[in-house]
């Protein structure tokens, strides 16, 4: 069975309420209650010393004792449950409490007995008497049995303040329990209603609405967190499936001219408006070589792009590598009067020599095409702490910066236009990024729109 947030955050607010009543209850009663139980202990034998002290004071010498004040003393010392016995120094009883009103003892000890097995069940306590000698100049006189509940007793005044003491524990539980209930209400709304909203929006945004977007703010860090993460993910997924709209355009495109224009020329082939000499068919393999180039560029992408991509890294002169692109690429740059410049340096990489090939040839490929004639492509390498960075700028039409983001999309193209002398497939970048990634680099680009570009590429050098 499941649970809403309000309901678990309640229930966590009661459980640990009830934890800290229950632990101090518990401390109260067992800590605290010792700590009493060595008081009252301690407190009888002040009683007892202080009995002693005062039947002492009581002794005139020569055997005469003033009893009426040792009566006065032992009454008052039998209402506080201790029963006194006084004797001279030959055991000659001077006064007894038991003789005085053996009744009222009996009743005490009896009362007294009820009181500690109401509080303790099955308590070991008994009558305990211990005898006193008393001295005077330091010769002894006589002896003091005192007698009484032990080893410790609670009279209605201790028991009274132990009750009143767990009634008001009580009273605090059942308040703190209603305060729990009542802020454990109010929290659990507070932080659950924020939620509902995230909730709200994700099933909207799963139904295709990513423009809806969580306008309140929450005090709450993590939630605050929460709304901007699916405020982002909404934005995400709108810009992802603007580019997915764009793609399928960019495909149908790209596939709808060479194949339209194999279509004309066949018809007109077929109804004799043209005859197949060997230009036109010259012109129609062309458009099949180009749709086969496209092909061939969407298996690699996939291939790239995989999981499972295998790289053969070997040890190689990563200048020697760039020479010799560029020495392939120097009749395009020638035809296009396109300088190119690079400064020769050895630069040791361990890497896949054919994905880097790759890389460099995309780059230069698409710094060639978006430079004007007459303009200039420079190649950089910089050999950087345990890396090696590859800048590749140019000086031509460059990248408008709301495009910039997305240039390393799969069929993005910055040149809306499709120009057939510009535009490829529209995933050169989208390729190269994917095997500088699978090699654990990093691609970046600067560009400002008539000014040109400029691509780095950082790879770790071993």
């Amino acid at each position: 069975m499941k649970y809403s947030l309000r309901m678990k955050l309640t229930i966590s607010y009661i459980f640990i309420i009830l934890l800290l009543v229950s632990l101090i209850f518990l401390f109260t009663n067992v800590i605290l209650e010792r700590h009493f139980q060595d008081y009252v202990i301690r407190q009888q034998d002040e009683r007892n010393r202080e009995v002693i002290g005062l039947i002492t004071q009581q002794y005139k010498g020569n055997d005469k004792w003033n009893r009426e004040v040792i009566e006065n003393i032992g009454i008052n010392a039998l209402e506080n449950g201790l029963i006194v016995r006084v004797k001279d120094i030959e055991g000659n009883i001077v006064w007894d409490a038991t003789v005085h009103n053996n009744g009222m003892c009996t009743q005490m000890l009896a009362d007294i007995a009820k009181n500690m097995e109401s509080r303790y069940k099955n308590f070991n306590g008994q009558y305990v008497e211990n005898p006193y000698p008393l001295y005077k100049d330091s010769e002894q006189f006589g002896v003091v049995e005192i007698g009484y509940y032990g080893p410790f007793y609670f009279n209605d005044s201790d028991l009274d303040f132990i009750n009143s003491l767990n009634k008001v524990l009580i009273v605090i539980g059942l308040f703190s329990l209603l305060l729990a209930i009542a802020f454990g209400t109010i929290m659990a709304s507070r932080l659950s209603y924020p939620i509902s909203r995230v909730i709200k929006a994700t099933q909207i945004i799963e139904k295709g609405d990513y423009g809806y977007k969580i306008v309140e703010e929450s005090s709450t860090k993590e939630i605050g967190q929460l709304t901007t993460a699916i405020n982002n993910l909404a934005q995400t997924l709108e810009n992802q499936e603007s580019l997915r709209k764009r793609m399928s355009l960019d495909v149908a495109h790209e596939f709808r001219t060479p194949i339209a224009t194999l279509q004309s020329h066949l018809e007109a082939m077929i109804d004799g408006i043209w005859q197949p000499d060997a230009q036109r068919l010259k012109s129609c393999h062309e458009e099949v070589l180009r749709i086969g180039r496209m092909v061939g560029d969407l298996e690699k992408l996939v291939k790239y792009e995989g999981e499972n991509l295998v790289l053969n890294k070997e040890s190689f002169n990563l200048s020697t590598l760039i020479q010799t692109i560029i020495h392939n690429f120097e009749s395009d740059f020638k035809a296009k009067e396109v300088q190119i410049k690079y400064i020769n340096k050895k630069y040791m990489l361990l890497a896949d020599r054919d994905k880097i090939s790759q890389i460099v040839v995309n780059l230069l490929s698409n710094a060639l095409k978006y430079t004007y004639k007459g303009g200039m492509v420079e190649i950089e390498v910089t050999q950087l702490d345990k890396a090696v960075k590859i800048v590749v700028r140019d000086n031509g039409i460059g990248i408008a910066e709301e495009d910039l983001p997305y240039i390393f999309e799969r069929f993005y193209r910055a040149d809306k236009s499709r120009n057939r002398n510009t535009g490829g497939a529209g995933i050169g970048l989208t390729i190269a990024k994917s095997l500088v990634d699978a090699h654990r680099g990093e691609i970046k680009v600067k560009s400002e729109l008539g000014k040109g570009s400029e691509f780095t590429v950082v790879l770790p050098s071993s």
